[in-house]
């Protein structure tokens, strides 16, 4: 099995096809929408309870858990703006200016 932490440096363009390039990307989005609408939903609900409620919901491995996640997340996402930019690379599209 190969080292994961090689697996960036030793990924090319080539590695992929187009096709496969677009469908690990949708996928990607697709989760990252996931992920937002259940944090958003996370966040809401979190607005409902008590105080007492809150400070015993935060205080379960269920919420550790939780936040873990989201910081997993957070490193996730130069990943995702390397492969961002490998997905435009093979797409010939210019980069998105903001």
């Amino acid at each position: 099995m190969k080292d994961e932490s090689n697996s960036r440096e030793d990924f090319t363009t080539g590695d992929l096809t187009p096709l496969q390039a677009r469908l690990a990307y949708s996928i990607i989005e697709t989760l990252l929408a996931h992920a937002r609408a259940a944090n958003d939903m996370i966040a809401l609900m979190a607005q409902a309870f008590d105080q007492e409620t809150l400070s015993a919901l935060t205080n379960t491995p269920y919420w550790l858990a939780y936040l873990e996640s989201r910081r997993a997340m957070e490193r996730a996402r130069q990943e995702i703006e390397e492969f961002t930019e490998i997905m435009i690379r093979l797409s010939g599209e210019p980069p998105a200016t903001e």
